[in-house]
């Protein structure tokens, strides 16, 4: 199912948004004795580092839970490495629920391999989904939550802005998606939408290729007809 940019519920049917049950995506990421006459060396391989333990986020615990990741987590600079390139945003402080939902999902690797999988030319890009099993795995694993809007901050839908969709959800309030981003592409931005959907940040290197993802040839539903994929996303700062 493809959405278009007026939007769902997490995980759900909608604009902007895709459901997990629906197009889905992604992939995740001795003991050696040695002897001789004289002497016994052990050579120890060390081990792992484990993965933190996180809850699992519900509309009752996250903004508590990101609440205190913000503290412990202040980055603000993301890399976004696609099929076509690379793409550097920095995140707002300012808007720190968002700011940490994304360095979060982005530290848990949930962005790896999903899809930028909505394009209108002259207009936006969307990312965060994809078509594959192993995305609603991962969303299920991290939880299932909506964000509070966050738009009196002076943040524009500018060109080049990143921005939240909100869920499917029928409300006053517009409640966010946390999966799911847009990058504004139109030249003179779409400030139409300000005031509804939370910019939370903005591309600081990459809009060509920005400008050459939204090129890219769609379906009558915005998306594309060769899958462009988010290799991977990383913090850089």
């Amino acid at each position: 199912m493809r959405f278009l940019l007026m939007f769902p519920m997490a995980f759900g049917i909608g604009l902007f948004l895709l459901s997990c049950e629906d197009k889905q995506t992604s992939k995740k990421t001795d003991t050696t004795v040695v002897k001789d006459s004289v002497i016994t060396e052990t050579k120890v391989k060390p081990k792992k580092k484990a993965e933190p333990e996180y809850p699992e986020l519900t509309d009752a615990n996250a903004m508590e839970f990101f609440l205190e990741f913000e503290k412990e987590n202040p980055e603000n600079k993301v890399r976004i490495t696609t099929d076509f390139g690379i793409i550097d945003i920095s995140l707002y402080d300012k808007t720190k629920f968002h700011r940490a939902n994304f360095v979060y999902l982005t530290k848990r690797n949930y962005f790896d391999n999903t899809q930028f999988y909505r394009v209108v030319e002259n207009f936006v890009i969307q990312g965060g989904s994809g078509d594959g099993l192993n995305l609603y795995k991962k969303r299920r694993k991290i939880g299932r939550y909506l964000l509070p809007p966050d738009t009196k901050q002076g943040y524009t839908h500018k060109r080049g802005a990143v921005s939240m969709p909100s869920s499917e959800i029928e409300n006053a309030y517009k409640l966010a998606s946390p999966y799911q981003f847009f990058i504004i592409q139109r030249e003179g931005g779409a400030h139409y939408l300000d005031g509804d959907y939370t910019v939370f940040g903005e591309v600081i290197s990459g809009m060509d290729v920005v400008d050459k993802i939204n090129a890219v040839e769609t379906d009558e539903g915005d998306w594309p007809l060769s899958n462009v994929y988010i290799k991977k996303v990383e913090i850089i700062d």
